[in-house]
């Protein structure tokens, strides 16, 4: 199964694994990405993503990969394991695989679609938690405007536990998404405090885009000019703000209730 045994951290093949887990620029310069943990590389494998290499530690394995031959495999002993792996319940299993241009482009979204509109995103562990929400509530795309992180960062898409394959997910910029947007139809929910209605009060049954900024310095000008409404969750006490993962479930889930209602 195994084109090789790596027993020493310092094997050229760990250290290109880890430069790509490390630097967005390595990252970029290879058109290649790390993804650790047995679900992940399943599910970025049923994405139709192609593997490069596959690093696996036999003894931490609990399952199989159905993997083409086109893939490098290489078996590391769990002392190389423990110095790649970013946490101990992976499974024993770390892919390196080749990026695709993620672009509004590649979207195929049905009629009356659910989209989160993300503005600024800094932390990836947000945007993977986001993924995680748009999963479970079956939403249509998520499409990160002017990113201040790298989507193929493999915090990213370990806090996404894998939707990050589940979920369409494009970057481009917030003028390029308003464009897109306005061409489909598609109405252009912003969350924010100024000058918003309640977020229950407003019809999310036809096609829309929930819109949300950075948690700092919220939404920018261009997108709340654009917004078709400016919706709000109420907030009851001293704390203005929540997290963007939590809001996004708030908003996203009353878009599911209101459609499931009229089912």
């Amino acid at each position: 199964m195994f084109d090789n045994f790596i027993s020493s951290p310092q094997n050229p093949k760990v250290k290109r694994l880890m430069a790509l887990q490390q630097k967005s620029s390595a990252r970029r310069e290879d058109s290649l990405f790390v993804v650790e943990g047995l679900r992940e590389v399943e599910r970025c494998i049923e994405a139709g993503y192609e593997l490069d290499s596959l690093f696996c530690c036999p003894s931490l394995m609990q399952g199989s990969l159905a993997v083409r031959d086109e893939a490098s495999t290489f078996e590391v002993s769990p002392e190389v394991y423990a110095r790649i792996a970013y946490r101990g319940t992976t499974e024993g299993v770390i892919a390196i695989v080749r990026m695709r241009h993620l672009g509004l482009e590649s979207l195929r979204l049905p009629k009356d679609p659910l989209l989160v509109v993300l503005e600024s995103v800094e932390k990836p562990g947000n945007l993977g938690a986001v993924l995680r929400t748009a999963d479970a509530a079956r939403v249509d795309a998520v499409i990160v405007c002017d990113p201040l992180t790298d989507l193929f960062n493999p915090n990213l898409i370990r806090s996404s536990l894998g939707a990050f394959f589940t979920v369409p997910c494009v970057a481009c910029s917030s003028a390029e998404c308003i464009a897109f947007l306005r061409q489909r139809g598609v109405q252009i929910l912003t969350a924010q405090l100024q000058d918003s209605r309640l977020y229950y009060d407003t019809d999310m049954r036809r096609a829309t885009a929930i819109v949300m900024g950075t948690e700092s310095t919220g939404l920018s000008p261009q997108w709340r000019q654009a917004a078709d409404a400016h919706i709000r969750i109420p907030m009851l006490g001293r704390v203005d703000s929540l997290n963007v993962s939590v809001s996004a479930a708030i908003l996203v889930f009353e878009a599911v209730r209101q459609r499931r209602a009229v089912e």
